[in-house]
């Protein structure tokens, strides 16, 4: 099906203006961060627009030289750690708010640190509005019971379209560089 929409690509410039997003941007992903360590999901929903898409791939060792086609799983081909959309998010979400959730019993301590954001691209269309794609690098440690430590070192790839003058997320992509899940399950958000 062929996109009707015009869409207009702005150049990214390391200007003022650049650096004003990115500070929204950053204090955006903050919020995020402290909602989702605060355990305040429902609120984290709220970010979503409905059309979401949550991939997270399955990273392989590959011989030299296939990096680029064959390290990582694709969305709609391949199966992922997740593929998810609102819908499913939001079911994971009241799962675990319900208290009987058997992999978060008693629920995670999670603490993530977002670094590394910068804007790759801004984009107008007529049908969506701007969106901004940007990469940020999270840390999340998680506690569980008395001795359980996990820590995900991830890359995240956003996809962050203004709604109503809000941002929102419309696409999360999560690299984790793991090839073996060393994590009993994957029950926290990225």
């Amino acid at each position: 099906m062929e996109n009707t929409a015009a869409t207009t690509a702005q150049a990214i410039t390391r200007n003022r203006h650049y650096y004003e997003l990115r500070g929204e941007v950053e204090e955006f992903l903050y919020d995020e961060a402290e909602l989702l360590d605060q355990r305040k999901f429902t609120e984290w929903l709220d970010l979503f627009t409905p059309d979401l898409q949550y991939f997270m791939p399955i990273t392989f060792n590959v011989k030299f030289g296939e990096h680029a086609a064959g390290e990582r799983t694709h969305r709609e081909k391949d199966m992922s750690w997740f593929n998810e959309g609102k819908w499913s998010i939001t079911k994971r979400v009241e799962q675990i708010l319900t208290g009987v959730h058997w992999a978060e019993e008693p629920l995670s301590r999670c603490t993530r640190m977002v670094s590394n954001v910068q804007i790759e691209s801004v984009q107008e269309s007529s049908d969506k509005g701007q969106e901004i794609s940007v990469r940020s690098r999270t840390l999340l440690y998680q506690n569980r019971c008395e001795h359980e430590q996990t820590y995900f070192v991830v890359r995240r790839y956003d996809v962050l379209r203004r709604v109503d003058g809000q941002l929102k997320i419309a696409s999360r992509k999560i690299i984790l560089e793991n090839t073996v899940l060393l994590a009993k399950n994957l029950t926290v958000f990225f």
